[in-house]
């Protein structure tokens, strides 16, 4: 199969068969380039909208969701599937377009000179063929002068009325005319003989050679267009494992979203710490004089409010500082902490919070100092290993001079002892305020203080015969009684006084009422109940009375262990019985007491859901 055999008298047809093909070829070239552009525009605005998209500064504390990780990572993919983009569109530009470029332009230059070797020997051929119609004219046309001075010459022998001298000359033609026709006839065998050579040799050795030459070209063009598609295929599928590592990494983002710790960290960063308000009670105003109807409200309408402000930004209404801190915390190591706060100096930082981040709820407040402990304990870290490596510094420039002055290192690491000061000063500021935060959070949250609280305001005294009465209320001071309210630590000492047999009060505060021992009050007259008039006075007097357990209500079985975690609450082994001495009051917690190892009683709260009660009738 041979263009030079087959095609041999094709050579118009062949010309414009391979001019074709290399149209296709630059047009293959041209779909590459288009496609390029697209795949450099796609990666480009792949990127714009990753970059339009990327989280705001503002935002960054919202990257702690699931969901925002997941869309951090999205972008992330997408970011890498633009790279992807712009790798394909660099490799087809580099290297597919390139070479289908340089072969379009060398099969042009060789088809070129295929061509014109082509109309060359088209030429000589054309030009032999004329030089062998010309001598065939010439002998056609000697052969006919020759034919007629032959005739002529016969006319002339025949006619009498003729001279010789006639004769002779027209013998003389005859025999010119017959001469000239032998040339021409020889020339004209002559020229076609070389005809015939050249036209053999031109359709069998010369124009073959030319054709079998565009054959060449073409299948080299032909195989080209091949490998290029092939290679452009190959580029785009060396990519395709990466792309699929992208959007398997898609994938994975979305199924890394969890909508419950999504919403454990709702809870988490916007959980205040306080109680919710409590149910008011009603206030029979026939019962009850004008001074402890209004100081029973203040403090409800009090603690409300608080409660409000801690949780969804309620009204700002302005109490005096002494109603709200006795509407919530009663006793006297409460209020002290809670002013120890307050009054602490609390300068801003930069996003205008206060330095302890008093400003925020307990929660918030106690997050954000662990996050700046943990902070100031990385950069101690870090420049701590910054000082060490100045003094080895120095001390292998004090042991050979040659290696450096000691004098030059000397500044540095005064500078990296002050820095390390400072931030270890830092550090223990910010401990002590966690540790603040952490007694307010202690206060705030044993099961006592969530049931004192539950009162709002109405402090009851249970004795020991299980009745319930309203306390005294301190006319003149906006303090409620101390003997109303039982702190954590007001709790546990009852409870270590229980043990003892007996039960102190100091500064005249009296057992908790809340704390279900029976007690024989006794108070000097005028004292009263109150503190606040015999720190007055600067008298201390210590009472001592009997105690006098509670009756059992009933007995319970712990279901599930329990630690005790908080204050005031007592630990449990499973399956352990204990006797019941105050029922669950709305807050979750019951009051149980079991027998020790030294003839004492342990006394303490327990999550009400960890027990099964069984109430005497």
């Amino acid at each position: 199969m041979s263009w030079g055999t087959d095609l041999w008298d094709q050579f118009d047809n062949l010309s414009l068969h391979t001019n074709r093909g290399i149209d296709v070829l630059d047009k293959y070239a041209n779909f590459l380039r288009d496609r390029v552009a697209i795949e450099t525009e796609y990666a480009g605005k792949l990127r714009r909208l990753v970059k339009n998209y990327q989280p705001k500064k503002k935002e960054e504390e919202d990257n702690e969701f699931t969901s925002r990780q997941a869309f951090r990572n999205l972008l992330k993919e997408v970011g890498d599937l633009a790279g992807q983009r712009e790798v394909v569109s660099e490799t087809l530009q580099l290297q597919i377009i390139q070479g289908v470029t340089l072969l379009s332009k060398t099969l042009r230059e060789d088809r070129k000179k295929c061509l014109n070797d082509g109309t060359v020997l088209q030429q000589t051929l054309s030009a032999q063929l004329s030089s062998l119609e010309r001598a065939k004219r010439n002998y056609d046309k000697a052969y006919r002068d020759s034919e007629k001075a032959v005739e002529n010459h016969k006319k002339a022998d025949m006619d009498f009325n003729l001279s010789r001298a006639e004769v002779e000359r027209y013998k003389n033609i005859m025999t010119s005319k017959i001469q000239q026709s032998d040339d021409a006839k020889n020339e004209y065998a002559n020229q076609l003989q070389k005809t015939n050579n050249l036209q053999q040799q031109h359709y069998g050795t010369l124009l073959p050679a030319v054709f079998n030459r565009l054959q060449e070209l073409d299948e080299k063009r032909t195989r080209g267009i091949r490998e290029f598609i092939i290679g452009a295929a190959d580029v785009e599928s060396s990519v395709a494992p990466i792309i699929a590592r992208c959007m398997e990494g898609i994938v994975k983002a979305g199924e890394s979203i969890n909508e419950q710790e999504d919403s454990l960290k709702v809870i988490e960063r916007y959980q205040s710490g306080f109680q919710p308000p409590a149910d008011i009670p009603f206030e029979d105003l026939s019962k009850m004089d004008s001074s402890i109807a209004t100081q029973s409200n203040y403090s409800s309408v009090t603690y409300n409010h608080l409660t409000i402000k801690g949780t969804i930004s309620g009204p700002k209404f302005k109490k005096p500082r002494g109603g709200i801190l006795n509407s919530i915390f009663g006793s006297n190591k409460q209020r002290q902490i809670i002013e120890a706060c307050i009054t602490m100096k609390n300068s801003l930082t930069a996003d205008g919070q206060k330095e302890d981040f008093s400003d925020l709820p307990p929660n918030q407040q106690r997050k954000k100092l662990q996050a700046k402990i943990a902070e100031l304990q990385h950069k101690v870290d870090q420049e701590t290993n910054t000082r060490d490596g100045l003094m080895k510094m120095k001390i292998v420039y004090e042991a050979n001079s040659s290696l450096g002055n000691p004098m030059t290192v000397e500044g540095q690491l005064n500078e990296s002892e002050h820095e390390l000061e400072k931030l270890k000063n830092d550090l223990k500021k910010y401990q002590g305020y966690l540790d603040k935060a952490n007694q307010l959070q202690v206060v705030n949250n044993s099961p006592q203080s969530n049931r004192n609280q539950l009162q709002n305001g109405h402090r009851t005294s249970r004795h020991s015969n299980g009745s319930a009465s309203a306390d005294d209320h301190n006319d003149g001071d906006d303090q409620p009684d101390d003997a109303g309210s039982l702190s954590r630590s007001d709790s546990e000492d009852n409870v270590a006084q229980i043990q003892n047999g007996h039960n102190n009060n100091n500064n005249g505060s009296s057992a908790s009422p809340e704390s279900g021992l029976g007690t024989s009050h006794t108070s000097l007259p005028g004292s009263g109940q109150g503190s606040a008039n015999e720190n007055a006075m600067g008298e201390e007097t210590c009472y001592e009375t009997e105690v006098e357990l509670l009756q059992p209500l009933g007995t319970c079985r712990a279901l599930y262990p329990f630690e005790a975690t908080s204050e005031g609450s007592i630990p449990m082994n499973e399956g352990e019985e204990l006797q019941v001495i105050e029922n669950d009051q709305g807050d979750g917690w019951t009051r149980v007491r079991r027998a020790n190892n030294s003839n004492g009683w342990d006394e303490g709260f327990v999550p009400t859901s960890y027990i099964e009660c069984t109430l005497f009738a």
